[in-house]
C-alpha cells in the first residue's frame, strides 16, 4: 500500500473508531418524534429508557390519540377527578380516544385536602369505569398551593389518614394496586419514610428520582412538563417507565411492577389479567 494511502486509511480508521466510541456514549432516543422545549441535563438518562408516555388533562385541549400513538407513546395517564365534585371536562373524550387508538391508559384523581377522603374516592369510582384493560388508578398527591378554595396544609397525620382511606377504597373497588403520584415537596413533608401497598410515580424534572427522593423506589418518572408530542397541541408532561420492554409487558399483564410480584401474588394481586 502506498504511504499516502496508508496515512489516509489510518485517518479513516481513527475517525471510524471515534464515531463508534461517541455512539456508545450517547444514550439512544427511542422516540425522536417527541421533544422537550426546555431540556435539562440532569434528566438526560431518561432517553435511554425504552418505554415512554404522557399525562393529560383539559389543558391539552383536543388530543389526536392516533398521532400520539404513532409517535411511540406507550401509555397515558388521564385526569379524571378532583376533590369530590369536579370532573375534568375532557376526561371521557380522552378516555375513549386513547382506548380507540390502542394507548394503554389510566385515570388519576387530584386530592383536595379540604374534602373528606371517602367522598373523594367515591367521586372517582362514580366517574371512572372499572375496565379490564385500564392501568391502575392513580392518586395525585400534592399540596393545593394554587387552589382558590383550599390552600391550607393539613397536618401530616391527617394527610396520611386521608391517603390511606382513598387508597383502600380504590384498591377494593378496582382490584388493583393503586399508583401514587407525588412531587418532591409533598413527599418530603408527608410520604417520606411511610410504607404503602402502591406503585410510585415520581416527579423530578432537574435530576433523576433517586437524587431527590430518599429511599423511594419508582416505577414511573415524570421528567418534564415542557414536552412536545405529535397529536398534542402545546406542551405536555412526559413520563418514563423504569424498565425494559419485557418488564413493561409484565406490568401491562398484571398491573404490578414486576419487582413486586413475588410479594403481592400471595395476597391475590399481580396475577395476569388475560386481556
Amino acid at each position: 500500500m502506498p504511504f499516502a494511502s496508508a496515512r489516509a486509511f489510518a485517518r479513516l480508521a481513527a475517525l471510524a473508531l471515534g464515531l463508534a466510541v461517541a455512539s456508545c456514549s450517547i444514550a439512544p432516543d427511542f422516540y425522536p418524534a417527541k421533544g422537550d422545549n426546555d431540556p435539562h441535563p440532569g434528566v438526560r438518562r431518561v432517553h435511554s429508557l425504552p418505554v415512554h408516555g404522557i399525562d393529560v388533562s383539559r389543558w391539552q385541549g383536543d388530543v389526536d390519540w392516533h398521532r400520539v400513538r404513532q409517535a411511540g407513546t406507550r401509555f397515558a395517564f388521564i385526569k379524571a377527578t378532583e376533590g369530590g365534585d369536579h370532573l375534568d371536562p375532557k376526561f371521557r373524550e380522552n378516555w375513549e380516544g386513547a382506548r380507540r387508538a390502542g394507548v394503554p391508559r389510566g385515570a388519576y384523581h387530584f386530592i383536595f385536602w379540604c374534602r373528606p377522603a371517602h367522598e373523594q374516592a367515591q367521586w372517582f369510582i362514580d366517574n371512572v369505569p372499572n375496565e379490564p384493560d385500564m392501568l391502575p388508578p392513580v392518586l395525585d398527591m400534592e399540596w393545593n398551593n394554587h387552589s382558590r378554595l383550599c390552600t391550607r396544609r393539613v397536618p401530616r397525620e391527617e394527610a396520611l389518614e386521608k391517603t390511606r382511606i382513598i387508597l383502600a377504597m380504590l384498591h377494593r373497588h378496582y382490584g388493583r394496586l393503586p399508583i401514587i403520584y407525588t412531587d418532591i415537596n409533598f413527599h418530603r413533608d408527608v410520604l417520606q419514610g411511610e410504607h404503602f401497598d402502591a406503585t410510585f410515580w415520581l416527579r423530578s424534572v432537574a435530576a433523576e428520582p433517586h437524587e431527590r427522593y430518599r429511599d423511594r423506589r419508582w416505577t414511573f418518572w415524570q421528567w418534564t412538563q415542557t414536552g412536545t408530542v405529535p397529536g398534542v397541541r402545546g406542551e405536555v408532561d412526559r413520563n418514563a417507565f423504569y424498565g425494559s420492554q419485557r418488564e413493561w409487558e409484565q406490568f401491562l399483564a398484571s398491573d404490578c411492577d414486576p419487582r413486586d410480584r413475588p410479594r403481592f401474588e400471595a395476597l391475590g394481586y399481580c396475577r395476569d389479567k388475560g386481556v
